[in-house]
């Protein structure tokens, strides 16, 4: 498995200091793609790349948009979140996922890397619906929480 465990990437951590990630109101959009076991990503992952990409019918190359919950702190914690996200009629494996943003940053669009996700393993789908459950937008479990 070259997918390593859930992981903030490295760049977004950079980024968010440098003002380039809004998750408070809609003007950016995120997306999520996911990949085989083949793929390599990591905390070291910059961008969305189609290397590795899953490819399958109700599948398109680079995902799809997800819907963010906004942002919140509660308890010195700073919290994001993302709606679950379904895949219908694909016959599809998946080892794992990036989040990336793909908002327009300085008159082109960008695929900059925000997380990897790791299913733990290989998950499949035949002819059916994929989902995403993401965790309760909560400070012990949103996917992205600052501390």
């Amino acid at each position: 498995m070259a997918i390593t465990t859930n992981a903030i990437c490295n760049t977004f951590k950079k980024e968010l200091l440098q003002g380039k990630h809004d998750f408070d109101t809609s003007s950016d959009t995120y997306k999520l793609a996911m990949y085989t076991s083949l793929a390599t990503l990591g905390a070291s992952t910059e961008n969305y790349a189609t290397t590795n990409e899953v490819s399958s019918s109700g599948y398109t190359a680079g995902g799809s948009a997800l819907v963010n919950q906004g942002v919140k702190v509660s308890s010195a914690i700073a919290i994001t979140d993302f709606a679950d996200l379904s895949f219908t009629g694909v016959t599809l494996s998946a080892q794992g996922a990036l989040i990336y943003n793909t908002t327009t940053d300085g008159g082109t669009g960008t695929t900059d890397a925000v997380c990897v996700l790791d299913f733990g393993g290989v998950k499949t789908a035949t002819a059916g619906t994929f989902t995403i459950q993401f965790p309760a937008f909560t400070t012990s479990a949103a996917i992205i929480r600052l501390t």
